[in-house]
């Protein structure tokens, strides 16, 4: 991210929109809003670990939202940074307990790996989603048997009571396509994912009538890749980008690996990978053929 232009005094800290926000994405924020508060002093991560009892490591971690806060290094902090009127370090120190609060997902802690319960968290605050899918069915839109059949693929030597759990948490994610604030999910799949009759094609059936149905919403859109285009620009695999209305927080792409992934936030990677979403869009079918072709796709298996 872009060093701040070092200024005499401190800028305001921006007021959180926390309509969408979950820890995850507050741990983000808050981090985001002392880094800007750091460079507008023109203070180093080294000094500013000196002042916490820490290293300029923790910092960094500490400003990337990768780990809880402690509210009094929080308050150290703002204090180096000369915001010490109560009016102004109050919204920032209340943030500390909200964004230190587990979300609904950590009852899932077990199956939950912790690379993946970052998107998860994300996901919860995205305003907008946009997937390129290559291999499956995106997430939110399968039905639980697509579902299980995909955690069998990946765990098949896991007990049915480990199965049904993921299953569960996976159902319990697409809360968030419904209710009176909806996340936007725009989706891209690669003719191939219709076309793999994952759970055999009775379960196939039933997950393309469950996309037919998603894309009735008014804020799921669906494109399909057909196989005759050939090549196109996002021939390594798939990827998610994730937009959200935080002000201080970026796009971020996340890319899933067998056992890690990887989150990208510098804005040259996003607009890159943002560049490819469109190119794919373009070269897609137009939503608008979306149930055609899920309809042919059906009538086939």
């Amino acid at each position: 991210m872009t060093r701040a232009t070092a200024r005499q005094e401190p800028a305001d800290p921006v007021p959180l929109d926390r309509s969408r926000g979950s820890s995850t994405v507050l741990r983000i924020v808050l981090g985001a809003q002392l880094r800007r508060l750091r460079e507008a002093r023109d203070i180093t991560m080294e000094q500013a670990g000196r002042a916490i009892r820490a290293s300029h490591s923790k910092i960094s971690r500490l400003e990337l939202g990768r780990v809880g806060f402690r509210r009094d290094d929080v308050a150290d902090l703002l204090t180096l940074y000369g915001v010490t009127d109560a009016e102004e370090r109050a919204p920032l120190l209340g943030l500390v307990e909200q964004a230190n609060q587990p979300g609904w997902w950590h009852n899932y802690g077990d199956v939950l790996p912790h690379w993946f319960e970052t998107y998860v968290g994300l996901e919860e605050s995205a305003s907008l989603i946009r997937n390129y899918e290559v291999q499956f069915v995106p997430g939110l839109l399968q039905t639980e048997d697509y579902a299980r059949a995909v955690v069998r693929l990946g765990f098949p030597d896991a007990p049915e009571r480990e199965v049904a759990k993921r299953v569960r948490l996976r159902m319990a994610r697409q809360r968030l396509l419904r209710g009176p604030d909806p996340v936007r999910l725009w989706a891209v799949l690669d003719e191939a994912v219709l076309r793999r009759p994952l759970g055999g094609a009775e379960v196939m059936r039933g997950q393309l009538d469950r996309i037919l149905a998603a894309v009735e919403l008014p804020n799921v859109t669906v494109q399909i890749a057909p196989f005759s285009i050939g090549g196109h620009a996002a021939a390594g695999g798939p990827f998610s980008v994730l937009r959200f209305a935080q002000p201080d927080l970026p796009d971020i792409v996340y890319l899933e690996q067998l056992t890690s992934a990887v989150y990208l936030e510098k804005r040259e990677e996003v607009e890159r990978y943002l560049e490819v979403m469109e190119r794919l869009c373009l070269a897609a079918e137009p939503a608008s053929e979306t149930p055609a072709i899920l309809a042919r796709i059906r009538d086939e298996l």
